[in-house]
Formats: structure tokens, C-alpha cells, sequence
């Protein structure tokens, strides 16, 4: 049975639907959101009775819902979806639903697979995207293993969007000044968030791991523990989503735009990726003897190799590259060494069980499963046609040529340009993807921003 029959065979079984009404019933739900991540990550779908989604499960939304850019809008290029604007089928995972803690009646959020009418997949959708890149690992017997990190801002309200960001007042009744790296008392400023935010994810079943103090002003990280690339990417999305409504319940703002604040640093999202035989459980980035395998070089020279063109999915906005940012705790280049931070590729100090690589490049205003599904595609091309990574370095990565794309456009013509990922992550996909994000740096070159009339207005 092929990958797609297997998928439609699924869809059209009871037997996964009927543990959701269950869940449903036992919980007393009234509520159901059922949601999809969009091109940008944003949790689109229905809201619907549960007892009506008991009765007709399989929502419904247009086609072109794949195809809204982060404004709202629509890119000129329709091609790739159907000139009729048709339906596509949402079908429920039975493993992703949980509470919403937040809401003020007992509801239920569902993240849902894509579907045309005839049970193929819709290879626009994200979570599709992911799916295709571990079939593409499942082939092979690996499975990869992924622990995303994601860091994020605190600010204080703010709805004039001319007026810079500012960092929110603490219990201690004063914003926070200056950087607090891992400073266990500026995290303390905001406890009462952090056990709400703590409280929502336990019921969520999003595995936290640790929280810390970044290095601007009421930037925090927090690391969610290794496991499953699609179920990790589905906590990431839930995660966004419940760190911002917790933020608002003490009225602040929670933002993961890559560069938030000027002279202030970026916020990311690394992506520890390691892989394991299927069968064995072995990490095959180690040999017996416990030194690194080949697999772990070429998996290395992989990403060196594909990621700059991978960059609009890790670095999917034009504010995006403000962070990419000599000395800002961000890379520069795809330098790779070990337990050395300013290199875009950083090979932390493991178990040779646990070796893995951390990908660096990613910021946190990406698409979790685009970017897991990218960094992971960059590694299997690396691995199946066997290349040899640079040498390591030893010093800093900062002190050498920038390596990466400097604007959104530029690394939208290095996608365009690279037959390899179009292939692994989808023609129809990176066509559609392409539009979308063309279209959103169309909007902003027609912005005038604060800057040209400061500089350009009276001295040009």
C-alpha cells in the first residue's frame, strides 16, 4: 500500500474517530476547535458544538486557505490550487486532541490532516510537508528524534505600531533594564504567568523541559524535551499559541518575531536532530565504538549544503533577517563545530547514544513543522548522497563571511534554484510557498518606514 493509500485508508477508518467522540463525552466538552497550521503557522479552522462534531466529523475549508499570506491577503499566483476554489476535508488526528484550558467553557482543540474530496493528501498543508520528509527516513529504517527550542519576548502591551516595544513591568513593579542572562530573578518577575503557562501546557501534554532567562531584555527560552519530529511540532504550535494567551491573561504581549526589539537580541528556534535505526533503537550518528559515524558527517554536510536555500522556511519573514546578525547570539554562516555557539551548526557535548546536531539557523516567528521538516531534509540529502562536511572549527564562527542570505527575496531565488528540496519537500508545496512569501515582500517594499523619512525626507 503506498504512503498516500495508507493515509486515505485511515482517514476513512471509525475506529479513529470513535476515541475522539469518547474523549469528547468523558470531558463534557461543548466545545471543538478544530485547526490546521497555515503557510505562517497560525492556527486557522472551525469552531463547532461537540456534539455536532461527534455527528459529522470532517470539516471544511477552501483550498486557497494555504495560499493567505501573514496580512490576510492573497499572492497573484493562483496556479497551483484549483481555479474553483474547491473544498478540502479536514480529518482529525485522535492524537493530538486536548483541552484549551484558557476557555471559559470545557473545550476541545483537534489538529487536523488535510484531505481532497477523493482521500489524497493535500500537499500544500505544513503538516503534510512534515510527514513526507519522515516517510522519506521511514524508507530507509531511521526515525529521526527532534528537541525544538524556543525562545520569545515579554513586552508590554502595545497597539500603536509606530511605537517601539518595551519590556513589561514584574511583580517587583519595575520593567526589567539591561540583560539578565539565565538570571533566576528576572524569571521570577513574571512567576505568575510562568504557573499559568506551566498549568496550560501539563493539560496540553506539552512536554516543557526547562525555562531560562535569554540574553535581552524579558527574553526567555524554554526547551521541549526530544521525541517524535510531527508530535514535537505539533506542541511547538500548541505552545505559541497558549504562551500568548497566558501572557494576555496578565496583560502582557508574548511575541516570537525574529527580531522584536532594536539593539536587542533575536529570538530563535534550534532544532536538535539526531536518528536512530528503526529496528535497533541505535543512533546511527555513532559507530560501536562510540565515535561519530559517517552518517553524522554527511548528515552535517547536508545542511551545510541545502540550508541556505531551505532558509525561507527557517527564516520566513523580512523581519526575519535583522536577526541574522554578527555577535546578536545568532549565526551568521554554517560553520559547524563543537559545543560552539556561534556557529550555525553546534555539535553539543552528548553520549555517543545521544550525539546530535543542533541547527542554529531557525528564528521563532517560523512555521515549527516547516522548519523540522526542512532541517531534517537538508540532513537525508546529506546522508543518501553521501557528502563530507568542512572541517570544525575551533574559534568563532562570528569572526567569518557571512554565509547566509541577508533578505527574504534572496533566499526565495535560492529555493526557486534548488531542484533537490523542491523535490523532497514537494514541487506543488514550494510553488505555492514561493507565491505566498513573494507577495508578503511585494506589501512591505510598499511600506515607508519611520527610518526613510528620518534620514531621507530633508537630505536627499
Amino acid at each position: 500500500m503506498s504512503f498516500e493509500d495508507n493515509i486515505s485508508h485511515q482517514r476513512a477508518n471509525p475506529a479513529l474517530i470513535n476515541p475522539i467522540r469518547e474523549w469528547l463525552r468523558e470531558n463534557r466538552t461543548d466545545e471543538v476547535e478544530g485547526i490546521i497550521p497555515d503557510m505562517t503557522g497560525i492556527a486557522r479552522g472551525k469552531i463547532i458544538p461537540a456534539a455536532k462534531y461527534s455527528e459529522e466529523a470532517g470539516l471544511r475549508l477552501p483550498e486557497a486557505i494555504f495560499l493567505q499570506t501573514v496580512t490576510g491577503d492573497y499572492p497573484e499566483d493562483f496556479s497551483v490550487v484549483s481555479p474553483t476554489d474547491r473544498d478540502i476535508v479536514l480529518w482529525p488526528d485522535p492524537d493530538t486532541v486536548r483541552p484549551v484550558p484558557w476557555a471559559s467553557d470545557p473545550t476541545a482543540v483537534i489538529i487536523h490532516d488535510c484531505y481532497y474530496s477523493d482521500g489524497t493528501p493535500v500537499e500544500l498543508s505544513p503538516r503534510y510537508v512534515l510527514r513526507k520528509v519522515l516517510k522519506l527516513y521511514e524508507d530507509k529504517g531511521w526515525t529521526p528524534v527532534v528537541a525544538p527550542e524556543l525562545e520569545f519576548y515579554l513586552v508590554k502591551p502595545n497597539i500603536d505600531a509606530d511605537y517601539p516595544l518595551e519590556p513589561p513591568v514584574g511583580r517587583s513593579g519595575r520593567p526589567e533594564i539591561g540583560r539578565q542572562s539565565f538570571s533566576i530573578d528576572a524569571v521570577n518577575e513574571f512567576d505568575p504567568l510562568f504557573e499559568d503557562l506551566y498549568d496550560y501546557c501539563e493539560k496540553q501534554n506539552i512536554a516543557i523541559d526547562t525555562l531560562i532567562h535569554e540574553s535581552g531584555a524579558a527574553q526567555m527560552e524554554v526547551n521541549l524535551l526530544h521525541g517524535d519530529p510531527l508530535e514535537l511540532a505539533d506542541q511547538a504550535f500548541l505552545f505559541k499559541r497558549t504562551l500568548r494567551e497566558a501572557a494576555l491573561k496578565h496583560s502582557m504581549y508574548a511575541t516570537f518575531m525574529a527580531k522584536p526589539m532594536e539593539r536587542e537580541p533575536g529570538s530563535a528556534m534550534h532544532i536538535h536532530q539526531s536518528v536512530v535505526d528503526a529496528a535497533s533503537g541505535r543512533n546511527i550518528f555513532s559507530k560501536d565504538n562510540g565515535e561519530p559515524s559517517d552518517l553524522f558527517f554527511a548528515h552535517i554536510a547536508g545542511l551545510q549544503k541545502y540550508l541556505p536555500a531551505a532558509m525561507p522556511m527557517l527564516a520566513p519573514n523580512v523581519n526575519s533577517y535583522r536577526r541574522i546578525t554578527r555577535y546578536y547570539a545568532a549565526p551568521i554562516n554554517l560553520q559547524w563545530g563543537y559545543d560552539n555557539r556561534t556557529t550555525g551548526l553546534r555539535i553539543p557535548v552528548s553520549t555517543p547514544q545521544s550525539r546530535r546536531v543542533e541547527n542554529r539557523l531557525a528564528g521563532a516567528d517560523a512555521n515549527p513543522y516547516l522548519v523540522i521538516a526542512a532541517s531534517l531534509a537538508c540532513g537525508y540529502l546529506g546522508m543518501v548522497e553521501n557528502l563530507e562536511p568542512s572541517e570544525p572549527i575551533t574559534g568563532s564562527a562570528y569572526e567569518m563571511p557571512y554565509e547566509l542570505p541577508r533578505a527574504l527575496q534572496s533566499a526565495l531565488d535560492l529555493l526557486i534554484a534548488s531542484d533537490a528540496l523542491k523535490q523532497t519537500l514537494g514541487e506543488d508545496f514550494v510553488r505555492a510557498y514561493i507565491a505566498v512569501k513573494e507577495s508578503e515582500v511585494a506589501t512591505f517594499l510598499q511600506v515607508i518606514s519611520s527610518w526613510e523619512r528620518e534620514y531621507l525626507l530633508l537630505n536627499v
